[in-house]
């Protein structure tokens, strides 16, 4: 079949590449990445498919659809570190509420979505070098019934008009963007410049641990920046699935916020 035919390609691609990057990660948990395949399409040599989230509590339930394409783009599928940040985004809804957000790598954006849907004022970015993954955020946007979400090329390091020109914001999202070590700096210096706009503002981000020797406490401390690690079971995200989906898995995930230092003088 087909569909099988790309599943196995995707496979083998996503096994090897995660040998490369992430050495504990074996390929057959390639597949814990997948679950609830609502559509399947053949599109320009690839596969898209839509997965659903769904988010509850005592009190309310909201089911999220992303639309992901099995592509070697980073962004076009959603990784481990989007459900816990989505998490912690549900948990915190009434602060979400009318207040301006901005989700940076969004790739298929389902933190910034469900911000969205909370009742975020949200902009959504990723880098304007990848087209097809600002086009994601957009299927995104539609799959929900989101018109009045806004789309932006921003490019981490790189102080382009459209950055300049962004307004404040009171949030910031960014799900496993400190995934390259090359990227680190460049997305910390977005960041701070974001930031330094709105000072009270926050950045909510999740990281996968890939390794031990990764860190970005000095580049931390040359921007000026603090950081306080919340423990996943303080938002309800210390399982191996959330939202009804099989991840974060059994793939280590550290929620942050990262605000600017307050002079103690």
């Amino acid at each position: 079949m087909l569909q099988d035919k790309y599943f196995n390609i995707f496979y083998v691609d996503f096994a090897l590449s995660s040998a490369f990057y992430s050495p504990c990660l074996k390929p057959a948990c390639a597949w814990s990445f997948y679950f609830r395949v609502l559509h399947t399409s053949e599109w320009s040599d690839t596969m898209e498919t839509t997965r659903t989230f769904t988010f509850s509590d005592e009190r309310d339930t909201m089911e999220i659809l992303i639309p992901e394409v099995i592509d070697p783009a980073f962004g076009m599928y959603v990784w481990p570190c989007a459900p816990v940040l989505a998490q912690y985004v549900w948990f915190h809804r009434e602060e979400i509420r009318n207040k301006h957000v901005l989700e940076i790598g969004a790739g298929t954006a389902l933190p910034g979505i469900l911000a969205a849907k909370c009742g975020g004022i949200v902009s959504l970015s990723d880098s304007a070098n990848y087209p097809r993954c600002l086009d994601n955020c957009r299927k995104s946007c539609e799959a929900n019934g989101l018109r009045g979400v806004s789309i932006h090329g921003l490019t981490w390091g790189e102080f382009s008009p459209a950055l300049l020109q962004f307004p404040p914001q009171d949030i910031i999202l960014g799900s496993d963007c400190f995934y390259s070590t090359k990227d680190f700096e460049d997305i910390l210096v977005t960041v701070a410049y974001l930031l330094q706009k709105m000072p009270t503002a926050e950045f909510w981000t999740t990281y996968q641990e890939r390794s031990a020797d990764r860190s970005i406490e000095h580049l931390l401390m040359k921007w000026k920046m603090c950081c306080r690690h919340v423990p996943l079971p303080l938002f309800d995200a210390d399982s191996t699935g959330i939202a009804g989906s099989t991840l974060p898995g059994n793939h280590t995930v550290h929620m942050m916020v990262i605000t600017l230092c307050r002079d103690s003088g």
